[in-house]
């Protein structure tokens, strides 16, 4: 019990514990981003651009 005391103690007590709870929160979002993203584009595969869509990485540009 004392070393998962310590380990908590560790994780949320010190700047290195708390830079690695940070650094896997990140990639804990990152990785349930990429997972839905992947899941809508497997569903929404044959989704074909309207005038009222809009696109992310769009910049605007409809003439160059």
């Amino acid at each position: 019990m004392e070393a998962i005391n310590n380990f908590f103690g560790w994780l949320f007590g010190t700047r290195p514990g708390v830079l690695v709870l940070m650094v896997f929160g990140v990639l804990l979002f990152l990785l349930i981003a990429w997972l839905l993203e992947k899941r809508m584009r497997k569903q929404f595969y044959n989704h074909e651009k309207t005038e009222g869509d809009w696109d992310l990485f769009d910049n605007g540009d409809e003439d160059a």
